[in-house]
């Protein structure tokens, strides 16, 4: 089906492994493509409860692929160019939008727009050899793909400046010290699935909106709004009838889903 990436949905988890391991999967017009085509299948798909995003043999994403970006000023023109950026932005966008919630599994780095496609996931989790870098400057852009938004609110404003500016790693081990990660674990990909299936053992519907709730823009009045609607849809979910029995039969709940 694709080239350049993975998708696999298997029991409710949808995979998306970026399948470039030669560049580190960095990637290029067509790995943005595909990558945009599968948030949508995945978004789109009853089935899919979890996404988790992580890349081959154990690493991420490297960014863009440093070949093909020497002579983009001359070979594009500015509308060309914004087309392509947008398409980039896209990947961000949509993990940002989607109510099912998504697992990044760092095992490697993440650098450039491939960090900010990690930071634009739910849930983050990292190996020993992941790290973190908004290296914009160093190649003398600036993080066009989301990263000067979402790392200030991920960690704070100051301490993101600070990554941002200088363009320096994130370890691991700060990851998970600031935050960013929710464990260091020798494979993330495996602590990923688990993570995953601990997300798919509960009520889907609470898990989608109580994700859709997290919204740092919203004021809070308009989070009360939001908040009784999607209670509502709670209450007369037939998952939260289901997960009230078993609480009260001291039991594992059993949903009633097709993957």
């Amino acid at each position: 089906m694709y080239d350049d990436i993975q998708y696999e949905a298997t029991e409710g988890i949808a995979t998306i492994t970026i399948d470039r391991p030669d560049v580190l999967n960095a990637f290029r017009e067509r790995t943005i493509a595909e990558l945009n085509d599968a948030l949508r299948t995945a978004n789109a798909d009853d089935s899919v409860y979890v996404v988790v995003l992580t890349g081959a043999d154990g690493g991420f994403c490297a960014g863009a692929d440093v070949t093909e970006m020497a002579d983009w000023h001359e070979e594009l023109s500015r509308e060309e160019y914004a087309g392509y950026l947008w398409s980039v932005q896209n990947v961000v966008r949509q993990l940002l939008a989607m109510e099912t919630p998504s697992i990044a599994a760092v095992g490697g780095p993440a650098i450039g727009a491939g960090c900010d496609f990690a930071l634009a996931c739910d849930l983050r989790v990292v190996g020993p050899d992941a790290l973190f870098r908004e290296g914009f400057v160093r190649v003398g852009l600036i993080p066009g793909d989301g990263g000067a938004w979402l790392l200030p609110r991920l960690i704070g404003e100051s301490k993101a400046k600070e990554y941002l500016l200088t363009g320096r790693d994130i370890t691991p081990e700060d990851a998970v010290d600031l935050g960013l990660a929710v464990e260091l674990a020798s494979d993330p990909n495996d602590a990923a699935l688990e993570l995953a299936t601990e997300l798919l053992d509960l009520p889907a519907h609470a898990v989608r909106r109580t994700n859709a709730l997290v919204d740092s823009e919203q004021s809070f009045e308009d989070y009360c709004e939001r908040a009784i609607e999607y209670q509502w849809e709670c209450v007369n979910d037939d998952e939260h009838h289901e997960a009230i029995a078993a609480f009260s039969e001291n039991r594992a709940p059993a949903f009633d889903r097709e993957y």
